[in-house]
């Protein structure tokens, strides 16, 4: 490393503890977040266990499952694409973002897909078919919404921080010596992949 490299790096010290510190109090707060909603979930599954019952055996457990292994496969993607990167390995650090990146629209694209099914059979928050349900199933259904909603916002968040992360490694700014920001991206991805984990047997697998 040059000397002028050594000097830029005295000038403009990097904390890195201070960045994970930083990610993992915001995940925590995610963590709180999902967590809240889980208990309402529990709450309401202990109320009306038959309607949830009979709205659970109304998603396709294809859809749910094959979006499951697309984050899975995604979570092991950006984990190789950090590994890469330690490594040295910038094209293929590249090449595994970008491949998480596919992975996450993958998923978008297949949700997209799922509740668009849903809403041509009348199945929608406010719908008048919604309305003419049970309470349970109602109440089911717009969790079911809420739920997976926020989790797809929560990937498309992901996918434009994987997007901007391949942009700052082409422009060398993550790089084999500074790989903190790819690093807490994947710590945030892996959240988001935690978070579908329980919401797919909650809703989909739900006995």
């Amino acid at each position: 490393m040059s000397e002028t490299t050594h000097t830029a790096h005295a000038e403009h010290p990097k904390d890195y503890t201070g960045a994970k510190l930083g990610m993992w109090l915001f995940l925590f707060t995610e963590v709180l977040l999902f967590g809240g909603l889980f208990i309402l979930y529990a709450i309401y599954l202990q109320r009306y266990p038959e309607g949830f019952k009979l709205g659970g055996d109304q998603l396709n457990v294809w859809f749910g499952g094959g979006n499951t292994l697309v984050l899975l496969t995604s979570s092991l993607t950006v984990a190789m694409a950090i590994t890469a990167l330690q490594q040295g390995r910038v094209k293929a650090s590249l090449r595994l973002v970008g491949a998480t990146l596919f992975f996450a629209l993958w998923f978008l694209v297949n949700k997209y897909f799922e509740w668009s099914a849903k809403i041509h059979h009348g199945i929608y928050p406010k719908s008048e078919h919604l309305k003419e349900m049970p309470g349970g199933e109602q109440v089911f259904f717009n969790l079911y919404y809420l739920m997976t909603g926020l989790h797809g916002i929560h990937v498309l968040v992901g996918a434009g921080v994987m997007t901007w992360v391949m942009w700052l490694i082409r422009k060398g700014k993550v790089n084999p010596d500074d790989y903190v920001t790819l690093e807490n991206a994947g710590l945030y991805w892996h959240l988001v992949d935690l978070i579908w984990i329980f919401l797919f047997p909650l809703y989909y697998l739900i006995l």
